[in-house]
């Protein structure tokens, strides 16, 4: 497989190792969405444990008001944070 379809099948695994321990196998809970940000992306939050910030994160993710995140929903998620990520490193620039 090519990097990208690697990174694609990721993205995949990791929603699908998270969703569903709480319920719905095709969605994540406000609880299952903190634990996955607290394993898979541990310097998001501060300290990865800020409540409020989960809390308001997943307001925003949530776009159907249903109070879980599918996985159209996740994948918007991950779509903003690696542009987030891009347009960083951009500014950044080489060392």
């Amino acid at each position: 497989m090519s990097e990208l379809e690697t990174a694609m099948g990721m993205i995949i695994d990791v929603f699908d190792k998270y969703s569903g321990a709480e319920g719905n196998k095709q969605t994540l809970t406000k609880g299952e969405l903190k634990t996955l940000l607290e394993k898979e992306l541990p310097n998001f939050l501060s300290s990865g444990k800020d409540k409020e910030a989960a809390d308001k994160l997943f307001k925003g993710l949530d776009e159907n008001g249903d109070s879980e995140v599918d996985f159209n929903e996740f994948v918007i998620f991950v779509a903003a944070m690696t542009c987030c990520c891009h347009k960083y490193f951009e500014q950044k620039g080489p060392k």
